[in-house]
């Protein structure tokens, strides 16, 4: 028999030993567990609203690659909920507490209740409901299953009391269970199917222009060394999505950049050209695929996935490899003899370097203000070899994912799955999970707005992070279909619509006790952002972009 404690003290025991470290809420919840946390060592990061602590703990686990924990009271729940938007999107196992009253309370208008389970359950895999306290071991154990078992999602478990403090009173001797596999992610690397495997390297001994399309499940998986030796393997090109951006470094011979709408000219080439496409880890969307158009129809395909529901989704007759990607790829290196591919390897090198060309143009302006895409060249250039950049939504992630050069294997980049702002509180998780490296978020001034107050949590907790605003005064992205939409209507009144005041970012974040500073002039970031990683605090780089500048698209087949 096990010394009884409470359930509060049990929870918190049963965080360290899945070997949580940080705990991110808004109050109040589980005041009990939080106090119990203290001797275990677990920090627990209050923030400014339950959005905000559900990207920090978004941040955290792609970075950390283990669940993040988010914990809000019940009538915080709603917005908890808007908050696992992106992590089940972007494949992140977040795992969400909240508080919901007691049974007795329910169906009697109790205060500022409304059913939890509808707002969890298109942004979860997994949701249940904490009634008693016997019901812990299991939830618990579920809860970490789940959210790192097959493609990594956010789990919802509601505990019994407004603030889930309604079962952490009372005793118990449960036994501490905890399986060690789902402390991390991915918690298992099934290998894929002989059969399969052979298939697929028939058809890639067959290939004449193989290509190796890198997705979001490389990153999951930690796959990028076995991409870079596939692709050594049969002499083939690798194309990225930005979820994937890091995995070849900017100048390794074989990398040919983002492709999809949010790629490069010269990605979408060499996809739009191949005869075999390997998608590793992609759940082929439209966004991957340029609205479907690329590979072209016909195109053989190869999809290496541990979600067998993904393979084939959108291409019949693939190929599939139901299996962990990083195991896939290195079964497909060891089954695959050495191959030669030196006609189609120069032919997609010339489109990478046409693009850059066209690209560089841009890169080098010295226009005032400040080109964006001049921003991304000059941050390319202080970054640290080991930095982390965390992008924001829309052409945050278009102009860092294809114009930030990342040249260095320990740097890395991580972007937001769709939610505009997510990117401040996510670099807040991250620097959470890598303490001693450079955090960098790239984000324009809409997305900043999102979360300002949690400004007040860097400086509070020390999350030095360096915050690099383009600051173009609007939400640039809606300018295209705004003027589609006026059409000959006069636009006098248009900027209503998209426009911002013209704010200094600067100084707000000096009123937090933060380092900031703003940069009019291209010449003057490097200096800045020296400035900034020398203050020892959070800081905000304000910099003065173009008004309304468009980012360019990427060329896509007709």
């Amino acid at each position: 028999m096990t010394e009884k404690i409470t359930g509060a003290r049990y929870f918190a025991s049963l965080l360290k030993a899945y070997g949580v470290s940080h705990v991110f809420f808004m109050d109040a919840v589980l005041r009990r567990a939080l106090a119990e946390m203290e001797d275990f060592g677990i920090h627990r990061i209050l923030g400014h609203s339950e959005k905000g602590i559900g990207y920090m703990a978004d941040g955290y686990a792609r970075i950390a690659g283990k669940p993040g924990i988010a914990m809000a009271q019940s009538v915080g729940a709603a917005n908890l909920a808007a908050s696992m938007q992106d992590p089940y999107l972007g494949h992140s196992p977040v795992i969400a507490f909240t508080g919901r009253h007691v049974s007795a309370m329910q169906y009697r208008n109790a205060y500022q209740e409304v059913a939890h389970g509808p707002l969890f359950e298109s942004v979860t895999k997994f949701h249940a409901k904490m009634d008693v306290l016997e019901q812990m071991p299991h939830l618990m154990r579920q809860a970490f299953r789940e959210a790192t078992t097959g493609t990594p999602r956010p789990v919802h478990i509601d505990v019994a009391g407004y603030t889930g403090d309604g079962l952490t009173p009372f005793e118990c001797d449960f036994a501490l269970d905890v399986d060690e596999a789902h402390s991390r992610f991915p918690a298992f690397r099934p290998a894929p199917d002989a059969a399969a495997l052979q298939r697929a390297v028939a058809a890639i001994q067959a290939a004449k222009r193989p290509v190796i399309f890198a997705d979001r499940g490389v990153t999951v998986s930690g796959a990028r060394d076995a991409v870079q030796a596939l692709a050594a393997r049969i002499q083939a090109p690798v194309v990225v999505t930005l979820d994937a951006k890091t995995t070849m470094p900017e100048n390794h011979p074989l990398f040919r950049g983002p492709a999809g709408l949010y790629g490069r000219s010269g990605g979408n080439h060499v996809v739009d050209e191949a005869d075999l496409v390997i998608y590793a880890g992609s759940n082929t969307s439209d966004h991957t695929t340029g609205n479907w158009k690329m590979p072209r129809p016909g195109t053989l395909i190869i999809q290496i996935d541990i979600d067998p529901v993904e393979i084939g989704r959108n291409y019949p007759n693939t190929i599939g490899l139901l299996c962990d990607v990083r195991t896939g790829l290195e079964a497909l290196t060891s089954a695959t003899p050495a191959l030669q591919h030196d006609a189609w390897l120069a032919t997609t090198q010339a489109h990478v370097d046409v693009w850059r060309v066209e690209a560089e143009v841009l890169r080098a302006s010295d226009a005032v203000p400040i080109r964006p895409e001049r921003l991304c060249r000059e941050l390319t250039e202080v970054l640290p070899d080991d930095a982390i950049v965390v992008a924001d939504t829309g052409f945050s992630a278009l102009w860092s994912g294809n114009l930030v050069y990342l040249n260095h294997p320990r740097q890395e980049y991580m972007r937001a799955a769709g939610s505009l702002g997510w990117s401040f509180p996510a670099a807040l998780g991250a620097q959470c999970a890598a303490p001693g490296r450079t955090v960098v978020c790239f984000v324009g001034d809409g997305g900043f707005y999102y979360h300002l107050p949690e400004l007040e949590t860097a400086r509070r907790w020390g999350l030095n992070v360096i915050v690099v605003v383009n600051n173009n005064q609007c939400l640039a992205q809606g300018v295209r279909n705004l003027t589609i939409a006026y059409g000959e209507r006069g636009k006098e009144r248009m900027g209503e619509c998209f426009e911002y005041r013209n704010t200094d970012f600067a100084k707000v974040a000096q009123s937090f006790d933060c380092f900031g500073i703003t940069v009019e002039k291209p010449g003057d970031f490097a200096a800045a952002f020296k400035a900034a990683q020398a203050s020892g605090l959070p800081a905000v780089i304000d910099v003065k972009t173009e008004f309304a500048y468009q980012a360019s698209m990427a060329w896509l087949p007709a």
